[in-house]
C-alpha cells in the first residue's frame, strides 16, 4: 500500500488474540497501537488535533505550538510538527527517559527543561506554568493542551473504536484501558457504548495518581495515571477502576513479553496486571478488549533491565502495598 507521508499510516494496527496469556476464562483481546509509526497511539490524538487545527485555520506552517508532555504525544507532535512544517516548543523535566529526549531532539523540537524541586514527585504543574511563561513571551503559539483538548478523544471516538469494532467477532463485555489524560478512554468508551449499551469500562490506574481522587503518591513508569485530574475525564464513561502498582506493571511487561513475545510498555504491563484481578469475578464466557499504548523499546531500564521482584532500578524515575479494585458510582 502506497503513501503520501508517514503520518499516513496512522491507524489500522492489528489486533491479537492473547490466548498463550489467557488459555482459559475470559477471551482477551489486545489491539497493538505501539505499531503505529512514532510507537504509540498518541500518533491518533496528535495527527487529529493538527490535522483538524490545519483544516480549520488555526494551524499553518510556521505556526509555533507549544505542550507539555515528557513521554509519546510529545514524539507524536514532534512527527506532525516535522511533516507539516510547525514549530514545536515542548517542556519536559528531569524525569524524561533519555531516549524520549533524544527522539524529541532528533525531531527537531525545541525542548525546554523545566528544574527546580518535584512537587509530590511530580514536575507536572511547573511544566504547566513554564507553558503559561511562554504564551506570554509569544501571544501568536498555540497550547496544545492534551489534558483538556476534545479534540483527542474524538479522535478515539472516529478511528480507533470503529476499527475496534470491525476487527472483533462481537461486542466485547468489557473494555480496559490504562489513563492518564483519559482521552483515549473517553472515545473508546463512548463510541463502544453506543454499539452495546451493556459494555463494562474498566479504567486502569496507578497506585499514588490523583486521578479518581486518591491522594498523591511516588510513580516512576510514564504513560499511567496523574498528578492532577483530567478536564476530559467522564466518571460517567467508567464502571470500575482498578489500580495497579509499578512492580504488578512491571511483571506484566515481563508476564505479556515471555508468553505472547509482545515487547511492550510499561502501561500495557498495566493493563495485564489488571486484567489478571478481574478475571476471577467475571463470566468464563465473556469477552475483553484493551489496546496496548506503545513499544518497549524505550522502556529499557525502567521495565527490561529489572526482574520483577527487584521492582524499579534506584535513581530511575518518570512522571506520567496491596492494589485496590473499586466500583465507580452508579455500576
Amino acid at each position: 500500500m502506497l503513501h503520501d507521508s508517514i503520518v499516513d499510516c496512522i491507524g489500522g494496527t492489528p489486533m491479537v488474540h492473547l490466548r498463550r496469556l489467557f488459555p482459559t476464562g475470559p477471551q482477551v483481546f489486545a489491539k497493538l497501537e505501539m505499531l503505529n509509526p512514532a510507537g504509540s497511539v498518541k500518533d491518533r490524538t496528535a495527527q487529529h488535533i493538527i490535522e483538524t487545527g490545519i483544516r480549520e485555520g488555526l494551524l499553518h506552517a510556521g505556526t509555533h505550538i507549544v505542550e507539555s508532555t515528557s513521554g509519546n504525544f510529545g514524539v507524536a507532535l514532534a512527527m506532525m510538527s516535522r511533516i507539516h512544517g510547525l514549530r514545536l516548543t515542548l517542556v519536559v523535566d528531569p524525569h524524561i527517559t533519555p531516549s524520549n529526549l533524544a527522539i524529541l531532539q532528533s525531531y527537531g523540537a525545541q525542548v525546554d527543561m523545566v528544574d527546580g524541586s518535584a512537587t509530590g514527585g511530580s514536575y507536572l504543574h511547573a511544566r504547566i506554568a513554564r507553558v503559561q511563561d511562554i504564551l506570554t513571551a509569544d501571544p501568536a503559539a498555540v497550547w496544545i493542551n492534551q489534558y483538556a483538548n476534545p479534540l483527542g478523544p474524538e479522535a478515539h471516538y472516529r478511528s480507533t473504536a470503529e476499527e475496534i469494532a470491525k476487527d472483533l467477532p462481537s461486542h466485547p463485555d468489557y473494555l480496559v484501558l490504562a489513563v492518564s489524560t483519559t482521552g483515549t478512554l473517553n472515545g473508546l468508551a463512548h463510541r463502544l457504548k453506543e454499539y452495546s449499551e451493556g459494555l463494562q469500562v474498566i479504567a486502569v490506574d496507578a497506585v499514588g495518581s490523583v486521578v479518581f481522587g486518591n491522594p498523591p503518591g511516588s510513580r516512576r513508569l510514564p504513560g499511567i495515571g496523574s498528578s492532577r485530574v483530567p478536564e476530559l475525564l467522564d466518571e460517567s464513561l467508567i464502571d470500575r477502576v482498578v489500580e495497579v502498582t509499578d512492580e504488578e506493571s512491571i511483571a506484566g511487561c515481563h508476564d505479556l513479553l515471555s508468553k505472547e513475545a509482545i515487547f511492550a510498555g510499561g502501561s500495557s504491563g498495566s493493563i495485564i496486571a489488571a486484567i489478571r484481578k478481574i478475571v476471577p469475578s467475571i463470566r468464563p464466557a465473556s469477552s475483553i478488549v484493551t489496546l496496548f499504548p506503545d513499544r518497549g523499546d524505550r522502556y529499557i531500564d525502567l521495565v527490561y533491565n529489572v526482574t520483577p521482584s527487584e521492582g524499579l532500578l534506584a535513581g530511575t524515575s518518570a512522571e506520567d502495598s496491596e492494589s485496590r479494585i473499586g466500583a465507580r458510582a452508579g455500576s
